[in-house]
């Protein structure tokens, strides 16, 4: 057979940058559409705007609907490894840890604490959400954070927005750092490269966030009463975040700096109290307290296999570990026909590599843990059985709505379509830096996911960074922290805060609740992003890019 043909991206199909930038713009209108004014679910969605996307890059593109089909192809099994095989061992450990009950004395630990709402703002929305979005994320951290503080008799108003408020720190660094090794993956830029720029951005933010949210909660005069632990869970969050984000990688960031924020503000507590418990208005004493009905060695059962998790996970990350790993079981093969079949503007072919690196993959470190934790539940093989089955089962559309949503990044990558609106983006010259943040905000608030965002926008960002002389690694990070702020106000996101809260038919109430301050906080990472680009460039790491 002969070779097939090879085809060269178009960046002004039209001839004409408006009426290329409007046609480009297509398959994303698509998912603004279909998500915020037709309210379809996430992957009905994702597949109307890879129809629109497959239209757009065929016949106006004049892509061969062949490469089309097969870049669709290579996105969608990148979406089921190495990203579903994060998150499926990872939701069956949580679930795992609720069926034999070490979930609820974990939850009966934290409320036990102390009877003061602030201090049980932070310890469960900021810190426990912040270590469950490392270990479960896409969606989970919300709900159960949410449904915690409902429990404890919060109003569920209240209690939803907060969660999706303090839900902004850790998602960056979300389920062992997915949406970084996303962005690696689309843009070839060096995950550590943008593990070290996030982690010297969003720190920032995670140190103020609490007094933030406290103050949110109950007025400045009584968010003041608590300063102490306001700061300190706030900086020990921070500290930990930049540290371990800078010398671990993305993997562990919000598992260590959750644990962390959690045992400095206890350590607190231990030599410094409000000097009132505060209360919502109307409370009992009785509906504030909560009794803790466990020994130290229950406590112990209960976090062991989250012990178990960051101990494999760190082990995994080890350099000498990692590459035994890779050498021992891995396979990477060019992606047939499509491999080198494009190439872009400049006449550089585009390599389609699939790397099956199934032993060093994260999800493989979670997934051991999630074995070893079948041994400390307790339970028996036919409920292990069960809960793996519930967890399939509840998994099933968010396993279809990476893989398609991942498929549509693609496709929309490879045909240039990403290359057209970054050309019109980069026209906004020295400012673009400022708007970087923005449409990471803008893709989460469609997609409902910062890996999704960074999937669909990653290759724009590094593409117009460079062609205004900006390192690639600050825009393409902007977009990873500037998204975080876009998940408080995501329809997804509040439909799930909605849903755990008892809050649904009252969305819009949500909506409004958190939209002020996604804007304030997204306009202090713009100022922060702008600042790296320009003025403190000494804080971008120094890396090679990635060929592959």
């Amino acid at each position: 057979m002969p070779p097939h043909p090879i085809w060269t991206q178009l960046t002004d199909p039209c001839h004409n940058r408006l009426v290329s930038l409007l046609v480009a713009l297509i398959p994303v209108l698509v998912i603004f559409w279909a998500l915020v004014i037709r309210r379809v679910k996430g992957y009905l969605a994702s597949l109307l705007a890879i129809a629109a996307a497959l239209l757009v890059a065929v016949i106006v593109y004049r892509m061969p609907l062949h490469l089309a089909l097969l870049s669709a192809a290579n996105g969608a099994i990148y979406g089921l490894f190495p990203i579903c095989w994060i998150v499926v061992p990872a939701v069956f450990l949580f679930n795992i840890t609720v069926r034999s009950g070490q979930f609820a004395i974990i939850r009966q630990f934290l409320a036990s604490i102390t009877a003061d709402r602030r201090i049980q703002a932070l310890l469960i929305a900021f810190s426990f959400g912040s270590f469950l979005e490392g270990t479960a994320g896409f969606g989970a951290p919300v709900a159960i954070t949410a449904a915690m503080l409902t429990g404890l008799g919060f109003e569920p108003l209240y209690a939803a927005g907060i969660c999706l408020i303090a839900n902004t720190a850790p998602v960056a660094f979300g389920s062992i750092g997915i949406p970084i090794a996303v962005t690696s993956q689309v843009t070839g830029l060096p995950e550590q490269a943008i593990s070290e720029l996030v982690g010297r951005t969003l720190p920032f933010l995670s140190a103020i966030l609490p007094f933030y949210l406290v103050t949110l909660m109950t007025g400045y005069k009584n968010a003041k009463a608590v300063l102490p632990a306001a700061l300190v869970s706030g900086l020990s969050f921070a500290l930990i975040q930049a540290l371990t984000s800078n010398l671990l990688g993305p993997t562990l960031p919000d598992i260590l700096a959750g644990i962390g924020s959690i045992v400095c503000l206890l350590v607190l507590l231990r030599f410094w109290r409000p000097r009132s418990v505060w209360r919502f208005p109307g409370e009992t004493h009785e509906q504030a307290g909560a009794a803790a009905g466990y020994r130290g060695g229950e406590l112990s059962w209960a976090l062991a296999p989250f012990i178990a998790l960051t101990g494999i996970i760190i082990i995994w990350g080890l350099p000498p570990v990692k590459d035994w790993l890779n050498a021992t079981g891995s396979a990477s093969f060019e992606f047939p026909i499509l491999h080198n079949a494009i190439t872009d503007p400049g006449g550089n072919p585009l390599p389609h590599i699939y790397r099956l690196n199934y032993l060093s993959a994260a999800g493989t470190a979670i997934a051991l843990a999630s074995i070893l934790s079948l041994f400390f539940s307790g339970l028996r093989p036919a409920e292990c059985r069960q809960v793996f089955i519930s967890t399939m089962k509840q998994l099933r559309f968010p396993i279809l709505s990476i893989a398609v949503v991942l498929a549509f990044a693609y496709l929309v990558n490879d045909s240039g379509i990403t290359l057209t609106i970054a050309r019109t983006l980069a026209a906004s010259g020295v400012l673009f830096p400022f708007f970087a943040p923005f449409l990471g905000w803008i893709g989460v608030f469609i997609t409902g996911s910062d890996t999704s965002s960074n999937a669909l926008f990653g290759k724009l960002q590094a593409t117009t960074a460079a062609s205004i002389g900006v390192d690639p690694v600050v825009t393409v990070s902007a977009n990873v922290s500037g998204g975080v702020v876009g998940k408080m106000i995501s329809p997804q996101s509040i439909a799930v805060a909605a849903a755990a809260g008892g809050l649904v038919g009252r969305e819009s109430e949500l909506f409004r609740f958190t939209v002020k301050h996604s804007f304030i906080l997204l306009g202090i990472i713009c100022l922060l992003v702008l600042a790296q680009a320009y003025w403190i460039k000494w804080i971008i790491p120094v890396y090679s890019p990635l060929h592959h």
